[in-house]
């Protein structure tokens, strides 16, 4: 089925119904009356898609959807294809399925996913996988894909799952967390795994460590092998070193159970104190 914005919102609109779940037991005509906000009014998204096609397991939109919040909330099964930008909060409570962003996603891609696919091919906003403010736990499973670069606070309270940054992010990410993975290709801003209980965050780039995490060992783990193998599954690009590589292993946060860890690649490796 194809959606296709016919002119792009002036104010944002709230879309959880554009979510395969909702599809799947409607035809067109049905699907064309389920109901979005635009602002404060309740409008349909035939108002401003144009609808074709029959719902087969799968919902490809074009257009500029930054204003469209809330795409995907909640799925468990199919695949959304954006081609484009999109607003934030893609993806919430997902739970299975797909989605897959051409452009670039603004805040909160798939906050508090617990299984499925999101994969942006373009950059992030802040808080990717990460807890709403005021909540105590973030993504629970599931596999966050961003090939460009990604803001603060990625993976922020994460408890599982899996988020792979291509390129630079910024401070941050993977504070308080407490199970799951973070792997940033890219340049990483400070404070990368502050409160942190348990998890491991993966830096293909030496950060500054924070004073109360230590050193504990430079290694080749296997899971990160695995783990790099499954990017370039989905297209990431890997260099062989990274494969290879020697990794400082860090323990942290001191502050906390001190169960967690960082790992930083160092193909020279050198003994520490």
């Amino acid at each position: 089925m194809l959606l296709k914005l016919k002119s792009a919102p002036e104010v944002p609109i709230e879309a959880p119904t554009i979510c395969t779940d909702r599809f799947k037991t409607r035809n067109k005509g049905e699907i064309e009356k389920l109901p979005m906000h635009h602002g404060n009014r309740k409008i349909s998204i035939g108002d401003f898609f144009v609808v074709t096609g029959e719902y087969e397991g799968e919902i490809k939109i074009e257009g500029d959807l930054s204003k469209l919040k809330l795409i995907g909330a909640g799925m468990s099964e199919g695949k959304i294809m954006i081609e484009g930008n999109v607003g934030m909060h893609v993806g919430v409570d997902m739970k299975g399925g797909e989605i897959m962003i051409e452009g670039n996603a603004s805040d909160w891609v798939a906050p508090r996913i617990s299984g499925g696919l999101v994969i942006v091919k373009g950059n992030a906003g802040h808080m990717v996988g990460s807890a709403f403010r005021g909540e105590t736990t973030g993504m629970t499973g599931g596999e966050i894909i961003v090939h460009g670069n990604a803001g603060n606070e990625v993976g922020a309270r994460m408890r599982g799952g899996m988020i792979a940054i291509g390129g630079d992010i910024g401070d941050f990410s993977g504070v308080d967390m407490h199970l799951g993975t973070i792997i940033i290709l890219g340049k990483t801003g400070i404070r990368q795994g502050a409160g942190m209980e348990r998890g491991t965050i993966v830096c293909m780039n030496k950060v500054e460590p924070l004073p109360t995490v230590t050193f504990a060992c430079s290694y080749q783990p296997l899971f990160i092998k695995n783990y790099l193998f499954r990017l370039k599954e989905l297209g990431m690009k890997i260099d062989e070193e990274k494969i290879n590589g020697v990794y400082e292993r860090w323990s942290g946060d001191s502050l906390k159970l001190n169960r967690g860890e960082l790992l930083f690649i160092n193909n020279e490796s050198s003994e520490k104190k």
